[in-house]
C-alpha cells in the first residue's frame, strides 16, 4: 500500500463538473483519501494498491491542465484513510485573501538539498507557516513559529510582524509546499522582494535529505492516520487523540488526564459532562467491535488531505 500526495496550482473553472466521474475513478480502484477541488487547483492524499493509486495519478495527468502534475509517494503500513471524498472547495487551501495568485507570483523555489545552506544564513529569516500543534512535533532549527492556528490566520501575523522587513531575506516551509506557495505569493504581494520557500515542503526535504546531515528536528504532522511521520518519510510515534483529534505522545497517555478515545491533557478542561458520556459510549462500541474482530469506522479518523487543514 501507498499515498501519494499533490497538488498544483491551476485555472479549473469547470471544477465542479470533474467531481462525479474522479470520485466514481477512485471508487472503482478502492482508492481511499480526500481530494479537493476549487477554481485555483487541485489538493490531495489518496492511498491504496500501488497499481490502483498510480491509476488515479495518471487519470488526473489525462485531463491537459494536471499534465505535469507532480506528487509525493510514500509507502504505508496501515490505512492512513477509511474513505473516499471529492469535495469541491473555494480555495485549495484556505488563506481568505481572494487575491493572492500562485500562478501569477511566487517565492523562489529551493531544493531539499540547498535548503540547509540558506537557513543557516544569519540575513536570512527562517518562519514555518504551520500551524501550532503541528510546528510542537517538529521543526528546522532556529525557526519562527507564529503559532497560529489556521492558515487564514497567517496574512495577519505576517503584517504584524515589523520584524520581517528588517531582514533582507525570507524563507517559508510547511508540510508538502502548497501553504509555501500562497505564503510566498502574499508577501510578495506586500512588496517583499527575496522570498524563498522548500520546494516539496518537509516532505519532499525529510525523503531525499540523510538524517545524518539534516536541520530538521522532531516529526511532522501528516493530515492522515500515520499522524506523524520522520526521516525516510517513517512512521513516526505519535498517536491522536480521538475526541479533539490534535497528536499525543506515549508522555501523554501516562497522564491522569487521559482517557483511551475520550480526552487528552490537551482537552481534557474542555470536554463537557454530556459530551464525556457520549465519548465513552463510542469508545465503548469501538472495543465491542474489536473483540467481534470487526472494523468500528466510526472510531477512526478521516481528516482532510493535503494541508486543508493546517
Amino acid at each position: 500500500m501507498i499515498a501519494a500526495a499533490f497538488y498544483k496550482f491551476v485555472s479549473l473553472p469547470d471544477y465542479t463538473a470533474l467531481k462525479p466521474s474522479l470520485l466514481a475513478f477512485c471508487e472503482q480502484r478502492g482508492v481511499k483519501g480526500t481530494i479537493l477541488l476549487a477554481a485555483e487547483g487541485i489538493n490531495g492524499t489518496i492511498a491504496g494498491e500501488a497499481a490502483s493509486v498510480r491509476e488515479v495519478l495518471a487519470y488526473l495527468r489525462s485531463d491537459p491542465r494536471l499534465a505535469d502534475l507532480e506528487h509525493k509517494e510514500s509507502g504505508a503500513t496501515r490505512k492512513p484513510f477509511y474513505r473516499m471524498k471529492v469535495r469541491l472547495k473555494r480555495e485549495i487551501v484556505t488563506m481568505g485573501v481572494p487575491t493572492v495568485d500562485p500562478t501569477k507570483l511566487v517565492g523562489t523555489y529551493v531544493k531539499p538539498e540547498d535548503w540547509n545552506t540558506l537557513i543557516t544564513d544569519p540575513d536570512v529569516l527562517v518562519v514555518d507557516v504551520r500551524n501550532d500543534y503541528e510546528v510542537a512535533l517538529g521543526t528546522f532549527e532556529g525557526a519562527i513559529n507564529p503559532k497560529t492556528r489556521s492558515f487564514s490566520e497567517f496574512p495577519a501575523w505576517i503584517r504584524e510582524q515589523a520584524a520581517l522587513r528588517d531582514k533582507p531575506r525570507v524563507a517559508m516551509f510547511c508540510t508538502g509546499g502548497i501553504r509555501c506557495e500562497k505564503s510566498t505569493a502574499f508577501l510578495r504581494a506586500e512588496g517583499f522582494d527575496q522570498v524563498f520557500h522548500l520546494q516539496g515542503g518537509i516532505l519532499k526535504y525529510l525523503e531525499v535529505v540523510p538524517e545524518r546531515d539534516s536541520r530538521w528536528q522532531g516529526e511532522c504532522f501528516v493530515f492522515d492516520e500515520r499522524v506523524a511521520i520522520g526521516h525516510g518519510l517513517k512512521a513516526g510515534e505519535h498517536e491522536l487523540c480521538r475526541s479533539c483529534r490534535q497528536p499525543i505522545s506515549a508522555a501523554d497517555k501516562l497522564s491522569e488526564r487521559f482517557e483511551e478515545g475520550v480526552s487528552c491533557p490537551g482537552c481534557y478542561d474542555s470536554i463537557t459532562p454530556t459530551k464525556r458520556a457520549g465519548l465513552r459510549e463510542r469508545q465503548r462500541q469501538v472495543e465491542l467491535a474489536k473483540r467481534r474482530g470487526a472494523e468500528h469506522i466510526g472510531a477512526k479518523l478521516v481528516v482532510e488531505s493535503g494541508e486543508e487543514s493546517e
